[in-house]
């Protein structure tokens, strides 16, 4: 099912190619691991890069697992004009006509059998929702008790930098729109649960090694219809896009690589990406991304 709050694709397309033209190339930055250093920041030298892509007409946006108002905190001092995605293609984002579009939310009966597997692995579980009916949108994270270090931690020292409201998971909305439910923990624990999601119909989950340290892993658990690719064919056909580039370095990827006419992943990524990519580039770290495309387009 699909939700939009303005409909703004007509007019934002129409003022877009009249601006600068038809839409050749598009490209799309995973955020974490890709367009990101290991501070989580866009770096001066990347920053810079994007400016001279924009100078050139060259199209370009964001394609990240993360939430509206997460990403939005690391990108807020950068241009990205033309619509974001986000939450692995859940939510596609125009900043311009401020119109938010959710796709492939989580039934009631997926949550329910998440929650169950988080219950049964001493897991908090954070319900990520969105409310349409506040005017910006606002991204509400329900979640019960933390009952590990690593939670509390994650509450204290990353959604407190975010625009994100947390409550308790008994104030749940039984028709909220949730995007994906998110969890840290003991990387054995998380990788069991990981595997046993991935298992059941209708779920997809994500996991990767947290920043918190090796022995924590992350994991996002989304509808299983919900992947960037799928976002990237929608904004290829609004934009009349006829050569998508795509960047990234996790399995969240993969859809989109699979649907782009070039993908390249950070020299940090993982194998399974490499393997995908059209080439191997620089690493994150050390703006791979940026020194790639000044290349590329001879910037």
């Amino acid at each position: 099912m699909l939700y939009c709050r303005f409909i703004f694709w007509p007019f934002l397309l129409a003022l877009f190619l009249k601006l600068v033209g038809h839409i050749m190339d598009l490209i799309f930055f995973d955020l974490d691991g890709t367009l990101l250093n290991k501070s989580s920041q866009i770096s001066s030298y990347t920053k810079d890069t994007l400016g001279l892509l924009a100078e050139n007409d060259i199209a370009y946006t964001v394609a990240t697992g993360r939430t509206m108002h997460s990403a939005q905190h690391v990108i807020q001092d950068t241009p990205f004009v033309l619509p974001h995605i986000y939450n692995n293609g859940v939510a596609i984002w125009d900043p311009t006509g401020k119109a938010l579009t959710l796709e492939n939310l989580l039934a009631v009966n997926e949550v329910n059998t998440i929650l169950s597997c988080a219950k049964e692995n001493n897991i908090t579980p954070f319900i990520n929702t969105v409310d349409l009916a506040s005017d910006n949108h606002e991204h509400v994270i329900y979640h019960s008790a933390p009952m590990h270090r690593v939670e509390r931690e994650l509450i204290d020292k990353y959604f407190s930098r975010t625009k994100a409201v947390l409550e308790s998971a008994e104030r749940l909305p039984l028709h909220a729109h949730i995007t994906n439910i998110s969890m840290i923990g003991d990387a054995k624990v998380i990788y069991e649960m990981y595997q046993q999601l991935n298992a059941t119909e209708g779920l997809i989950a994500y996991s990767g090694p947290a920043i918190e340290g090796e022995e924590y892993r992350w994991m996002d658990v989304h509808h299983k219809l919900a992947n960037k690719g799928s976002a990237v064919e929608i904004l290829k056909s609004q934009l009349g896009a006829t050569n998508i580039i795509c960047f990234g370095d996790s399995d969240n990827d993969i859809s989109m690589f699979q649907f782009a006419d070039e993908a390249y992943a950070p020299s940090n990524a993982k194998q399974m990406i490499k393997e995908a990519a059209t080439s191997v580039i620089g690493h994150h770290d050390e703006d791979g991304i940026a020194r790639f495309l000044r290349e590329r387009f001879s910037l």
